[in-house]
């Protein structure tokens, strides 16, 4: 009798025999390979079995004689992909990966891709495979391409379909697994991943093959292989994780925009979030977030690393960010998030307000708060500054918008309070919305060296920095910026060492 090997039936890469279980999308993949010329697009997160369910439903089609398989992540592919719309009774081509072309490679393949369905070629087919939401960005170049193609979106797999999985390995291995749930729970829908499971449980009990008498019972810890496991993709993804969630340089005092998008992707059921969605989800992070996508540097990140570019895809189009590698989800979905941040160098994680600092002055001082406010901004810390929020508060009830930002939505209110500043009616709006704030140690009253000491008693009372006219305005925006910067950082460690305190 043919030996039964561990490696054979849980796959930890390549084809399953032993363990393939045609996932709920299977049938429609099957209708789409007999339909003359149509093209295939299928879409959906990494390592949920979209490549192998290609591959073993035109298996059972049986009606092409010849394959090629082609990665877009392969330099020796690409020359290949690049000539494919020459060909003509090319059998069947499978291009993975294919959202990490160029766009003008990509429009050419959708032209292709139409020409197929027009002429209903019979030899020729063309499967395009990538990650989810992939197939908007073809389709988006070509608005008729739509009605010419198939798209098949997979979906994570059922419980049920995991568990299926996991019984086949069990018969092939003649094995018992007593923490199929707890793996189930684990995979969250995910066939690659619950196969590398599974076979490191396997191996730490030493079922490394078929005992044809005896059924072997697994009875290894769960927690103890879910360690194992998180070892091993910790040494292969934390420096990834680390370049992604620090972005171009950490700012260890900033609101770690980077961080956090790693946070929500890890979160995310299909392994992708759209920039505008989560930004309107967590608008407590929606500027500093806006920042670093609208400015481009997010796209700019992804793009110089190819490290990132391995776990991570962001499509500029769609503002998109995609998990490309399922061991890396796992990886990220299982970090304690106020241990990672603090390990790469963040002061807090976790942020209770908007804004960091609300701005108030007169106009006739706007170039001093707007010098303070992209100092600021180049730190990653949130500042309200009028200028920068014209498009949200139009169409707005300005009293309704601004008052709650000035009254508690701000950790600090930084006043510029010169001659000009009483006489505004905006700035004695605003002031009626914080003076009550006075007590509570937020606001940072920043005097102007020309006014009389006695025009703001109140702000007196309290520590401030005075702002001297007729010394460079660089310098003192600088050294005004530094004294805000060191004061928010001091805040973030009491609220992380409270944290702390309370066990958290």
């Amino acid at each position: 009798m043919t030996k039964v090997y561990l490696q054979d039936v849980f796959k930890k890469s390549g084809i399953p025999t032993y363990t393939f279980v045609k996932p709920s999308e299977y049938n429609d993949i099957i209708v789409a390979l007999r339909t003359k010329g149509r093209g295939i697009i299928v879409e959906g997160p990494s390592g949920i079995g979209k490549t192998t369910c290609i591959q073993k439903a035109i298996e059972e089609t049986g009606q092409y004689k010849q394959v090629v398989s082609l990665s877009a992540r392969k330099r020796e592919d690409l020359e290949m992909i690049a000539i494919i719309p020459e060909f003509r009774d090319m059998g069947t081509v499978i291009v993975d990966d294919f959202h990490v072309l160029d766009e003008t490679l990509k429009l050419r393949l959708a032209d292709f891709l139409k020409i197929l369905a027009d002429e209903e070629r019979e030899n020729d087919k063309l499967i395009l495979i990538g990650i989810n939401k992939a197939g908007n960005s073809l389709v988006n170049m070509a608005n008729d391409l739509n009605n010419r193609i198939d798209t098949i979106r997979f979906e994570r797999n059922s419980d049920s379909k995991i568990e299926e999985l996991i019984q086949l390995g069990e018969e092939a291995l003649n094995i018992r697994i007593n923490t199929k749930k707890e793996l189930i729970d684990l995979s969250k829908g995910g066939f690659h991943i619950v196969q590398n499971l599974c076979s490191v449980l396997c191996t730490m009990a030493g079922a490394l093959e078929r005992d044809n008498e005896n059924v072997v019972e697994i009875k290894t810890s769960i927690e103890l292989m879910k360690d194992k496991v998180l070892n091993e993709y910790d040494r292969a993804f934390y420096s990834p994780a680390k370049d992604f969630a620090t972005g171009t340089r950490l700012i260890r005092e900033g609101r770690a925009p980077y961080l956090h998008l790693l946070f929500w992707l890890s979160k995310s059921e299909d392994w992708t979030i759209q920039m505008d969605d989560i930004m309107r989800a967590y608008p407590e992070h929606k500027l500093s977030v806006s920042q670093v996508v609208t400015k481009g540097h997010l796209e700019t990140l992804i793009n110089q690393s190819e490290h990132i570019q391995k776990v991570i895809h962001y499509d500029a189009n769609s503002r998109t960010l995609t998990v490309e590698d399922p061991k890396f989800m796992f990886y990220i979905r299982n970090l304690l998030w106020d241990k990672f941040s603090s390990r790469i160098g963040y002061i807090g994680f976790r942020f209770e307000t908007p804004y960091d600092f609300a701005l108030s002055f007169a106009g006739e001082d706007r170039e001093l708060a707007e010098k303070i406010f992209n100092l600021l901004s180049e730190k990653q810390i949130a500042v309200f500054y009028d200028k920068n929020e014209q498009t949200r508060i139009l169409a707005e009830n300005v009293e309704d918008y601004l008052g709650p930002i000035y009254s508690s939505q701000a950790v600090y209110v930084v006043t510029l309070l010169s001659c000009s500043y009483p006489r505004k009616v905006w700035t004695k709006f605003e002031s009626d919305n914080f003076k009550h704030r006075f007590g509570n140690n937020s606001i940072i009253p920043i005097w102007y060296s020309d006014c009389p000491p006695g025009m703001f008693d109140e702000s007196r009372k309290y520590g401030g920095i005075t702002y001297e006219k007729n010394v460079d305005i660089d310098k003192q925006a600088g050294l005004i910026c530094d004294s805000l910067v060191e004061k928010i950082s001091e805040r973030r460690y009491e609220n992380k060492d409270l944290k702390s305190d309370d066990g958290e």
